[in-house]
């Protein structure tokens, strides 16, 4: 059972706190974006239906899970504040990082948000122009919902709200956004050996 309670009042800004762990509730809005993305792929992408409305669709999907795991966090944990997750894998851990991976350029606001909002264009025209290989669109939709989710934060809070502290090694504090960068990044390498592999028949030719 979830308690409420509002913190703030005239002289400060207002907040609304639930008391009560939150771990169930991010783990269904975790797997519900990954179900939303299965289906489609499954459904209309594969099938030729939309593609470009499907990536679209992805990315916006990534950011709303994003989006809406880090307005539960804020909302019901203050700062350095630890719920339990996965144990004894993750816990969650409210932390405020003012830069970029690992706290680096902490304080560099602008040009952090300059740089994200300037890949995060080439990375679109590379999506919309270019790149052809379905998982390698799917990979960029993928680094677009990551990125943007934490440009959102950037610009509206000058800051990136994390929470997944993983208990099983000595690692960062970290967020959804920077898994599906992560998990972009990792597709996206995938892609250039499918490539490769591909391309190796016909050069020994």
């Amino acid at each position: 059972m979830n308690d409420i309670g509002v913190i703030g009042g005239a002289d400060g800004t207002t907040q609304i706190v639930v008391s009560g762990s939150i771990g169930g509730p991010i783990l269904w809005i975790f797997f519900g974006a990954l179900a939303l993305m299965v289906i489609l792929y499954a459904a209309f992408y594969r099938r030729g239906k939309g593609k470009a409305v499907c990536l679209a669709l992805a990315a916006v999907f990534c950011v709303a899970a994003d989006q809406a795991v880090k307005f539960l966090v804020v909302n019901t944990m203050s700062p350095g504040e630890s719920e339990p997750l996965l144990p004894p894998l993750l816990q969650l851990t409210r932390v405020h990082n003012y830069g970029a991976a690992w706290s680096s350029f902490s304080g560099a606001r602008w040009l952090l948000i300059i740089l994200t909002a300037v890949g995060m264009g080439v990375l679109a025209w590379l999506l919309v122009k270019v790149v052809r290989h379905p998982l390698g669109q799917w990979s960029l939709a993928c680094i677009l919902g990551g990125g943007i989710g934490n440009l959102i934060d950037r610009v509206l809070n000058g800051e990136v709200v994390d929470y997944i502290n993983p208990l099983f090694i000595d690692f960062a504090v970290f967020n959804f956004a920077d898994i599906l960068v992560c998990v972009g990044v990792a597709l996206w390498v995938l892609v250039i050996l499918l490539e490769e592999v591909e391309d190796k028949p016909s050069k020994e030719q």
